[in-house]
Formats: structure tokens, sequence, C-alpha cells
């Protein structure tokens, strides 16, 4: 096996380690163990059910599946940005002792809370079949290709958070405000046509709305808005690399802070 072969493999399997420990130490002493992690979206699913179908009457067709085809991938990517804050913080010791990519730490989060996701999809499908909605050929590309726009702006945001964190520590608590606020301009619990149609256009200045969107269309209606895709690809990759940058400017005082 060569050098190059051998580093990957080892890099893989680091990966690994810190992606099975984060699920670990987030489960441990739990007995519903991962099942919290749907209970949360779900119970959230239950309380805008309630709120918008019978109190505000808000005419959404399937209105189970499509909230919970939003609050879903929004657990996935809010859970990463959040927690990415502390991460670095958490793994000082590891830091300081190990040589190893840093962004590693940052990515373990990322696919811990992936994972959580596709676990949860047998949910949303079961609802689909609930519904009576056909699962269409879509959806053998649509998921991965969805998935991979989600990662890439989850990735690049939580590179970004965890970093300037290091350095300036309010960042922690500006991210949970902004998210809150990111949370209710991405029509996650109402659908864009209920917005005036003057101010639909701002939302693709949301990065995360053709995300979510695209995953309401594929869930409900079983087709990719490729126009509406192509437009989130460009914005993740953008995210990403800016998150990549940032990360890879910052991360030589690292230990130093730290």
């Amino acid at each position: 096996m060569s050098t190059l072969s051998k580093k990957i493999t080892y890099y893989i399997d680091l990966i690994l380690v810190l992606t099975a420990k984060e699920i670990k130490v987030k489960y441990k002493s739990s007995f519903l163990g991962y099942l919290w992690s749907l209970l949360h979206p779900l119970s959230m699913a239950v309380v805008f059910y309630f709120a918008f179908k019978f109190v505000m009457k808000i005419p959404v067709e399937n209105f189970t599946l499509f909230l919970i085809s939003g609050l879903f991938p929004w657990q996935w990517f809010s859970n990463s940005v959040a927690s990415s804050a502390s991460s670095l913080l958490a793994n000082s010791s590891l830091i300081k002792k190990v040589n190893f990519p840093r962004y590693f730490i940052p990515l373990s989060l990322v696919l811990n809370d992936a994972f959580h996701f596709v676990v949860s999809l047998p949910v949303i499908i079961g609802f689909v079949f609930f519904y009576q909605i056909p699962i269409t050929p879509s959806w053998i590309y649509g998921v991965p290709l969805l998935m991979i726009n989600q990662f890439l702006i989850t990735y690049g945001l939580s590179l970004m958070v965890s970093s300037i964190n290091l350095f300036f520590r309010d960042m922690e608590r500006l991210i949970m405000i902004g998210l809150n606020i990111l949370f209710y301009l991405t029509p996650i619990i109402y659908d864009v046509s209920l917005v005036p149609e003057q101010f639909r256009n701002y939302f693709l200045f949301n990065p995360l709305f053709g995300v979510i969107e695209g995953w309401h269309n594929l869930f409900l209606k079983g087709f990719i808005d490729w126009k509406l895709y192509y437009i989130s690809l460009i914005q993740s990759l953008a995210i990403f690399f800016v998150g990549f940058l940032v990360f890879k400017t910052l991360s030589w005082r690292f230990a130093e802070v730290l």
C-alpha cells in the first residue's frame, strides 16, 4: 500500500472514530438513544400543526409531511452549526496533544447530524405512504444531491463558526439568535406560495431556502427544481469555500488561543 493510500485510510478511520465518539457522547446514559433526534422535530411538528392548521388554518396540503420534510433537514443544519461553535474548545486537549487536520472536528459533528437525518428518512417515507404520495425515480438521485448541498452549507458555516468562536466567544450566542431568525425566514413551517409575490425573490438570498424547498419538492411532489438546485449549489460551494478559507487562515493560532 502506498504512503498516500495509508494516509487516506488513516484519515477515514480518524473521521469515523471522531464521528462515533460524537454519537456515543450525545446518547451516553440515554434510555431512548437516537430516538430523541426524532422526537424533537416530531414534537415541534405537532405544535406547529396545531397552531397553523387548526388555529390559523393555513391552506397547505399534506401539512404534516410538509412540516417534517422541512424540520428534519433543519435539525441537521441547526444542530451542527450550533454545536460547532464550542467544538474546538471541547476538544482542546485533543488539539494540543495530537497532530491531525483540525477541520475533522467540525466535520465529525456535521456527519453525526447527517447520520441522524438519514435514520429519520423512514419516518418521512412513512408519511409519504400515509398521504399516498408516489415515490418517483427522482428520489434515487434527488436525496443524495440535496444531501450534498446541505452538507456543503452546513460544513462551511460550521468551519467558520468554530474557528471564529475561539477568538470571539460571543459568536456562540450570536449563532443561536441567528438560527432563530433564519428558521422563520426559511419556508419550513409555511409554504413560500403564501408569501406576497413581491417578496418571494428575496428568499433566493437565503442559502437554506433552496435546500429546504428542494426537500419539500422531492418529498411532496416527487421532482427536483433544477434551476433552484443549481442556484443552491453555487451558494453551497461559495459558503463552503469561504468557511474553509476562514478556518485555514485562523487555524495556525488555535493551539495558542486554547
